[in-house]
């Protein structure tokens, strides 16, 4: 009796504060109070939250006010795919020939604040960053929650208002990729814009049969409501219509680690003529199984994207890109002030413009190999966020990038 009483309260605060905001916008003549729309879209935010967040073994409070949830493997958001209902996590894959640490003069941005504290899930669960109701809010629709704009399909379009700074190679077959990403915090000017630094494993044309897999780490306000990098991973099978999701946020990608929450922030990040840290970051298809896993920092399996979930991918990738792209929606007027990487432009060098070293690709003997001579790097905009690409003994293939976005030669 006492939950149902707390129900009608919560519903009847909604509901006024729905009436409170909707009667002040009516007073200026912008819309009109519909009390069943409020209550319809009240039900399919709390529906989402209930089907995002599973049952924790486990809470832990993070530094920057994230909450994450410890959930039984066996219970997480993969499980609800009808194809995946009643499976299990698979043992870790072999990993790709050739797969080692090189020396290097730059240090892990392994740590994540939610772990900083010493606490951990235990063994047999995983670490979700919690969902809340105002992370579903921000969103542009309760629908579209969790996934990519529909506009952002190809590389070299800036069809939606995304830009690009990257590398890429095109034309083999490739059964994976890697690279360390320098991590920045960069500026993103408004919410609803962000700024990205990630590898791309692409098989599709560049329609509506686009399939993709991506990790990195992005300043998305939107998605998580403050301005820290964040690890982040997505998918798609349709161009970003209808399939695939950041992160967590809907069922695909299986995780099968108990110390890193996909959607959590990074620790630390680099400083202009600073400290400089980077994360490296491994995607690769298991020859035995055909799924795509995931692994982050000093040898952390994180998970897999089973290869039932693609129709291009289920075979290999035709396509491997890495490097920055960031959303302009010209609020102003002008071109957007979000910064990419650190906000400077390549020939800064290092300690000052953002970097990708030792890239690489697997092939089709499942072993880590250089870039071929058809590596090549592109800008959208080369006078808002541009690149330079070299080669080294060190740091292998690699290339800087980056840019503050609007300034006297980008209007």
């Amino acid at each position: 009796m006492a939950a149902s009483l707390l129900r009608v309260v919560l519903l009847l605060v909604v509901l006024l504060g729905g009436w409170a905001s909707a009667s002040a916008a009516a007073a200026n003549g912008t819309q009109r109070f519909r009390p069943g729309e409020e209550l319809r879209r009240y039900r399919r935010v709390q529906a989402l939250l209930r089907q995002l967040n599973k049952p924790a073994l486990r809470t832990i409070q993070s530094p920057d006010g994230d909450i994450i949830d410890c959930v039984a493997a066996h219970l997480q958001p993969a499980f609800d795919h009808p194809r995946l209902r009643g499976h299990r996590p698979l043992d870790p894959p072999v990993r790709p020939k050739g797969h080692h640490r090189r020396p290097n003069d730059t240090a892990d941005a392994g740590v994540q604040l939610w772990a900083a504290s010493g606490e951990s899930c235990p063994e047999g669960s995983v670490p979700i960053r919690r969902t809340t109701e105002a992370d579903v809010l921000r969103a542009s629709s309760v629908k579209r929650f969790g996934r990519a704009p529909s506009s952002r399909v190809r590389r070299d379009s800036v069809a939606g208002g995304h830009e690009h700074a990257v590398g890429y190679v095109a034309g083999e077959e490739y059964y994976g990729a890697k690279a360390s990403i320098n991590v920045w915090a960069p500026k993103v000017s408004t919410p609803s814009e962000f700024s990205l630094s990630q590898i791309w494993v692409i098989a599709g044309s560049f329609g509506n049969d686009l399939n993709t897999i991506e990790a990195g780490w992005q300043v998305s306000p939107q998605l998580y409501g403050d301005n820290s990098p964040r690890f982040f991973t997505y998918w798609t099978t349709d161009a970003y219509q209808t399939t695939g999701c950041y992160n967590l946020l809907c069922s695909g990608f299986i995780q099968t680690n108990s110390r890193i929450a996909m959607g959590a922030a990074i620790s630390p990040t680099s400083a202009y003529n600073g400290g400089q840290f980077d994360i490296s970051l491994l995607v690769w298809k298991d020859p035995n199984h055909g799924n795509w896993w995931l692994e982050f920092g000093s040898g952390e399996l994180v998970g897999y994207w089973p290869s039932l979930l693609f129709s291009h991918l289920a075979s290999h990738a035709s396509m491997v890109q890495f490097g920055g792209e960031v959303v302009n929606t010209r609020a102003s007027g002008s071109h957007t002030a979000t910064q990419m990487g650190s906000g400077h432009f390549a020939g800064e060098g290092f300690g000052r413009a953002s970097y990708f070293r030792n890239l690489e690709v697997v092939d089709w003997d499942n072993s880590l190999v250089p870039l071929a001579a058809g590596f090549h790097v592109t800008a959208d905009h080369p006078s808002c966020y541009d690149i330079q690409g070299g080669v080294n003994s060190v740091w292998g293939n690699y290339f800087y990038y980056g840019g503050p976005g609007r300034n006297v030669r980008c209007t």
